[in-house]
């Protein structure tokens, strides 16, 4: 997922979009535990997404406070 992609959406789609990338990368690390995971680097791809989500958010409320 881009940066670009996030920025047009609004605060309450990326707070749903945040819920749901926390709840597969608590399925994936339950998955990594039991051994049941293929593909490991999908954890880091979401940790990545989150991180993007967060920045996004950050960076929304900034530009309001400032106005």
């Amino acid at each position: 997922m881009k940066a670009n992609e996030l920025k047009s959406k609004t605060v309450s789609e990326l707070n749903g979009l945040l819920v749901d990338l926390k709840t597969e990368l608590f399925n994936l690390r339950f998955q990594l535990a039991t051994g049941q995971l293929d593909n490991t680097s999908r954890i880091n791809i979401v940790k990545k997404d989150i991180a993007r989500v967060k920045t996004v958010l950050r960076e929304n409320e900034l530009s309001i406070n400032a106005q």
